[in-house]
């Protein structure tokens, strides 16, 4: 019984946490009658910013790897070599 008793305690108190928000949200208005939302981002902005760039790079050099090593039939650490990138510019300039 006293399992039962402390559900019910439980769901009184979660209602009376919904009443509360909802006078509260009531009476917290905008100009207009418009609520204001308050938004709380878990990830700022900057971070995002970051995490953007680093997987573009990221990508960027996964991409180079896999062409130069599966489409081009090299091995995939070449393409941190110097000697690769102007023999590519090379064929590129001199059609």
């Amino acid at each position: 019984m006293s399992l039962n008793n402390s559900n019910q305690k439980v769901a009184e108190t979660r209602e009376q946490v919904r009443q509360e928000k909802k006078e509260k949200a009531k009476t917290e208005t905008v100009s207009g009658g418009k609520r204001k939302r308050i938004r709380i981002r878990l990830i700022p902005l900057w971070l995002r910013i970051l995490l953007i760039a680093l997987l573009l790079v990221a990508s960027v050099i996964l991409g180079a790897m896999f062409g130069y090593s599966v489409i081009g039939n090299g091995e995939a650490k070449d393409v941190f070599e110097k000697s690769t990138w102007t023999h590519i510019l090379d064929l590129i300039e001199h059609e």
